[in-house]
C-alpha cells in the first residue's frame, strides 16, 4: 500500500508512503482515490507524507508511456481528478509538507484549503525539465493564491522555493519548525475538525462563488448559504452557549 488513511477521533489523515520518492504513479492515484471514498463522516482531512521528500515527482515512465496525443490526454485527464475530488470535499482540508514537495505532490497541496510547510521544506514545479506544462491544476492554482505573474516565474524558472517565499507569497499559509512538525500540523487540523464544520463548509461554498464571479457573485449567494446554517444543530447551540457562558465556550458536533 502506498497511501494509508487514519482517523485521529474527528480528523483524518492520508499518509502518502512510496520510498524512496514518492513519486505520482497510477496504482499510487488508485489508492488514493479509494481513500477520499473512505472519509466517512470525518470534519476535516489532513494530508502528510513519510520519507526523506513529500515527493519527488512523477514517475517519468508514465510519459514516455504515451506514444500518441490521445493517450497523453487521458492520462492528464485521469490525473487532474485527484485535484479536483480534493477541492471540491465540503470538510476543510490541510497538507502538510516536511520537505521537498515536487510537481503532483504540489498541485495537491494547492488543491487543499490550506498548507502548513516546515521550515526547510521546498516547492517546485519542475515539469520544464521533460518539456511538459503542470496537467494537474498547479499552476491555475497557485495563479489563484500568488497571482499569475509568480505562477509564471514559478513553472517557467522551474526553480525550487523556500516555505518563507510561497508563505509571502500568500501560497502557504503557516511556517512551522522543523522540529516537532508533524505533530503541530497534526494538531492544526485537528482545531479545525472540532471547529465548527457545517460553517467551514458554507464558508467554501462562499469562497467558490467568489473565486467564479468575484464579490457580485459571492454577495448574491452568501445569505442564502449563511441562513441555511440555522437548520443545523451548531449554530443555535453555539449561539446559546455565547449567550449563556461568554465567547469561547461552545463545542461543535458537525452536524
Amino acid at each position: 500500500m502506498k497511501i494509508h488513511l487514519t482517523r485521529q477521533n474527528e480528523l483524518a489523515i492520508i499518509t502518502i508512503d512510496a520510498p524512496p520518492l514518492n513519486l505520482y504513479a497510477l496504482d499510487l492515484d488508485a489508492e488514493f482515490h479509494d481513500a477520499l471514498d473512505e472519509l466517512g463522516d470525518a470534519r476535516a482531512l489532513l494530508i502528510n507524507a513519510t520519507g526523506r521528500v513529500v515527493s519527488g515527482g512523477v514517475d517519468v515512465s508514465l510519459f514516455a508511456a504515451q506514444e500518441y496525443r490521445e493517450d497523453a490526454q487521458a492520462l492528464f485527464d485521469r490525473m487532474i481528478l485527484l485535484p479536483q475530488r480534493l477541492a471540491t470535499l465540503p470538510i476543510p482540508t490541510v497538507f502538510a509538507a516536511h520537505a521537498l514537495c515536487l510537481t503532483w505532490a504540489f498541485e495537491l497541496a494547492v488543491a487543499c484549503d490550506l498548507i502548513v510547510a516546515a521550515e526547510s521544506a521546498r516547492f517546485g514545479l519542475v515539469e520544464k525539465v521533460v518539456g511538459l506544462t503542470p496537467t494537474m491544476g498547479g499552476t491555475q492554482r497557485l495563479a489563484a493564491r500568488a497571482g499569475v505573474g509568480r505562477a509564471k516565474e514559478f513553472v517557467m524558472t522551474g526553480d525550487l522555493y523556500s516555505a518563507a517565499t510561497l508563505e509571502r507569497w500568500n501560497v502557504v499559509n503557516r511556517v512551522l519548525p522543523d522540529e516537532g512538525f508533524a505533530l503541530a500540523a497534526e494538531q492544526f487540523a485537528l482545531s479545525l475538525a472540532v471547529g465548527p464544520t457545517q460553517a467551514h463548509a458554507a464558508t467554501k461554498q462562499v469562497l467558490a462563488h467568489f473565486e467564479h464571479g468575484g464579490v457580485p457573485e459571492a454577495d448574491a449567494h452568501v445569505t442564502t448559504i449563511a441562513s441555511a446554517l440555522y437548520e443545523t444543530q451548531d449554530l443555535p447551540r453555539a449561539v446559546h452557549s455565547f449567550l449563556t457562558d461568554g465567547p469561547g465556550r461552545a463545542t461543535f458536533l458537525g452536524r
